[in-house]
This record gives C-alpha cells, structure tokens and sequence, in this order.
C-alpha cells in the first residue's frame, strides 16, 4: 500500500491489522518494555550519558499502566531509535532499537514484536554463541507471555505479509530480525493459551 492509500485508509477510520486495539497495545507493552530492558546494559555500557533508550522504555511501561496518551507517544516514537548512533557495537545499537521499538507500541501494536527481536538480536550479537544466546532470549521473552498477551500478539498479521505496519515486508521481516519474529509468531501460533505457563 502507498503512503496515499495509506493516509485515506487512516482517515476512513480503518486501522492497520498491525495495529491492535488501544486495550491490546497498552497490554503488549509492558511485555515490550520488559524484552527491551533486559538488553539495555548493553547499550548503556557504550553511551552512558544518553537515557533515550531507557526513556523509552519507562514511556513504554507509564503507556501500559495508562499513564500516557497514543497521540503524545506517536509523537516521540522516533527519539529513542536516534540514540542507536551512540552505541559503538552492533549490539549496542540493537538493544537502543529494542527500545525504540517498545516505546512505539502506544502507536502501533506492530512494534511489540519488534522489539522482542531487536532484544533477541543484541543478545545475540554481544556473545560470542550468537545463535544459541538469541534462542535463549527468545526462549526467555516467550516465557514472559501471558495467554492476555498471547491472544493480542495472535491477532498481527505474519511478518512480512502486510505492508501496512512495520511487520510488512521491510527491516524487522528480513534477516536474524525476521527470523525471530517468525520464531515468535509460530510458538505463539502453536502454543495456544499455554504461552507462559510452566
């Protein structure tokens, strides 16, 4: 869809799928929040100085207690990703995208699942076993889902399938990002409401 269609599909009042109710996303940000904090040591160990990231995710968590508005949080969803710059490591830069990510779930539902795998891929990149750390922060991030969570994380389209979202065919659709939203999006998919549980 392009940004023409876009903006008249808005102001028709029909929302992206990847958007979710405002009740959906104050709920999956918390569990946004929560998967973007666990990764931001390592950007805070490169930038001390820059608190965006960790802005962000207490905007993030303030949305999903209520505390905040959709309309002054889509107004800053991009401060945090800025902060990406001062990192000095891939990995860095990742953990401040995962937080990025969290705090743009008050605009978009979408970005939940972003930020799930932007922490996967910092995990990931700051060890020396990528694959097996970001499979165990999948794992991790997994088992902090809710059946509540689950149910709204259920209702995004697939990756890559919808292109009105940032789950459209794009960054979080394509490489290790893609690869663990998939990851989540099939557990999600398989587990039913069992996601969480022990």
């Amino acid at each position: 869809m392009d940004a023409g269609a876009w903006r008249l599909w808005q102001s028709a009042g029909v929302l992206s799928p990847q958007s979710l109710s405002e009740q959906d996303r104050r709920l999956v940000a918390g569990w946004a929040a929560d998967c973007a904090e666990r990764v931001l040591p390592l950007f805070e160990a490169e930038a001390p100085a820059d608190d965006r990231p960790r802005d962000a995710i207490e905007r993030a968590r303030a949305f999903a207690r209520g505390e905040l508005s959709t309309a002054g949080e889509i107004r800053r969803r991009f401060v945090a990703g800025r902060a990406a710059h001062s990192a000095t490591s891939p990995a860095g830069g990742a953990a401040a995208r995962a937080a990025a990510q969290a705090a743009g779930v008050a605009h978009m539902g979408a970005h939940a699942l972003g930020a799930a795998a932007y922490a996967a891929t910092a995990a990931g990149l700051a060890s020396r076993d990528s694959a097996a750390d970001a499979a165990d922060e999948l794992t991790w991030q997994l088992q902090q889902v809710t059946p509540q969570i689950a149910a709204a994380l259920r209702k995004l389209p697939p990756v890559g399938e919808d292109s009105a979202g940032p789950l459209g065919p794009g960054r979080l659709a394509s490489g290790d990002l893609g690869q663990h939203i998939r990851r989540i999006q099939a557990s999600l998919t398989t587990a039913g409401d069992d996601v969480g549980t022990d």
